[in-house]
């Protein structure tokens, strides 16, 4: 019998594939486990519009990371710190508040984990700081720490 994987079944197949297994086990395992339906025209078709439209579904995605990749990179992100007189900062600049400037910023929500640091910075300056959509999509945005303005001079 010609059945359609829903679920990996170990030693078995795939979600997705279409297979020729033994009656008795479509019968009492993979169909009262779900993990298989029998491969009908009708079901076949069904399958292959998900695989249509969840290819659709990736190609809209993949176009919204590549825009949302050309935005970071010509990004340029200013976060002001208390410093010291040497340019040494009172506390640091970590992902979190990274993420959080690009949303006030910029209205581009980045998840903190998202963003690529050595280690947090620790000094005024201008640094590159890699965020990472996709595998593959790596974008550097740029990062301006200045000092806070105090109310001293007043």
């Amino acid at each position: 019998m010609k059945v359609l994987f829903l679920r990996a079944v170990e030693n078995v197949a795939q979600p997705g594939e279409i297979k020729e297994v033994a009656n008795g086990f479509a019968r009492n395992f993979l169909f009262p486990k779900q993990l298989a339906v029998a491969a009908t025209p009708a079901m076949l078709k069904q399958h292959q519009a998900a695989i249509d439209q969840e290819r659709k579904r990736l190609a809209r995605e993949s176009e919204r990371l590549q825009a949302l990749a050309h935005q970071l990179a010509e990004a340029r992100v200013t976060i002001p710190a208390r410093a010291g007189s040497e340019g040494r900062l009172y506390g640091s600049v970590t992902a979190s508040d990274i993420a959080a400037a690009l949303a006030a910023q910029h209205a581009v929500t980045i998840d903190r984990r998202d963003i690529i640091l050595e280690e947090p910075l620790r000094r005024l300056g201008e640094y590159e700081v890699t965020v990472r959509l996709r595998r593959e999509l790596t974008p550097k945005v740029k990062v301006v720490i200045v000092p806070e303005a105090t109310e001293a001079s007043a």
